[in-house]
């Protein structure tokens, strides 16, 4: 009857047992191969140079870890982007009110197609994020700082272009009870402790005008003008043009349709896009 009893209870016991995963083994560089969320296609790289617009949203039901091997933490000043290599370091700017500050990149997201970016609870609060967690952006890569945090990480060096002079502007105190005095140390663990290229996030807010525009839906990266017309072709009941975009050393084209003037409008437009077939269109504010 003793045996029993035992045996019961060790049953019991194991069937109330919770397998955690095993902690993080600490941050790792990390790029990964092309995905498809939502119908839209991403395709991580390692950039030199990033500075894009577009709607950013509010992290939710994150995983307990990063794509990048860290802890998440919903009070970091940190962010998920679908394509850049991870970790880096971004200013983000929120066009509509024109607050700005510099977050970690260290996730893969968000999942929704016409997303540009998404943060942390703490970091909506300090840059105004509206009730809906939906607002214009602008993503812009810290080169330098990225490039220190990644070589800590052991990241091969790559040959750059001369770094490119940042937003400054006048320092606010944090909206929403965010605190800029805070400052938060980068490390290879993603909690606290000291980078040794001392990289840090200081939580500050700058100040530049806000520059909120209509939002676009762009098809990109077109190397012939004829073949950004061709796919415009296939998208007869759209308001599109072919426009020129940078591309670095080699002239590009993109397709655009709109403007909208509504959240609602440009989602509406993106999906009518990948039901055509366009497997990598974004929203871009213009």
């Amino acid at each position: 009857m003793i045996n029993r009893f035992v045996l019961g209870l060790f049953a019991i016991l194991a069937s109330c047992t919770h397998v955690a995963p095993p902690p993080p083994g600490g941050a790792k560089f990390t790029v990964g191969q092309p995905y498809q969320a939502g119908g839209e296609w991403q395709y991580p790289q390692d950039y030199n140079d990033y500075d894009a617009t577009g709607l950013a949203t509010v992290l939710s039901n994150a995983g307990p870890y990063t794509a990048d091997n860290e802890s998440y933490d919903p009070n970091a000043l940190a962010a998920a982007s679908p394509v850049l290599q991870l970790p880096c370091i971004v200013t983000v700017t929120n066009l509509v009110n024109g607050l700005s500050m510099q977050v970690r990149v260290n996730d893969r997201g968000p999942m929704q197609p016409g997303r540009v970016l998404a943060v942390t609870p703490r970091v909506a609060r300090m840059l105004g994020f509206p009730a809906g967690g939906i607002v214009e952006v602008e993503v812009k890569l810290d080169q330098t700082n990225s490039m220190a945090l990644q070589s800590s990480l052991g990241a091969v060096p790559k040959l750059t272009a001369a770094p490119v002079a940042g937003i400054t502007a006048q320092s606010l105190g944090a909206p929403g009870g965010g605190a800029s005095g805070a400052v938060q140390q980068l490390s290879p663990s993603g909690g606290g402790g000291e980078l040794n290229q001392g990289v840090t996030l200081s939580g500050a807010i700058t100040k530049v005008p806000p520059s909120p525009g209509p939002l676009w839906v762009q098809i990109p990266g077109f190397g012939s003008e004829d073949d950004a017309y061709r796919t415009m072709a296939k998208l007869p009941a759209m308001p599109t043009r072919v426009v020129p975009v940078t591309g670095g050393d080699r002239p590009l084209w993109a397709v655009n349709a709109g403007p909208y003037h509504t959240v609602a409008d440009a989602d509406a437009a993106l999906q009518q896009m990948l039901q055509a077939g366009i497997t990598d269109p974004e929203i871009i504010v213009r």
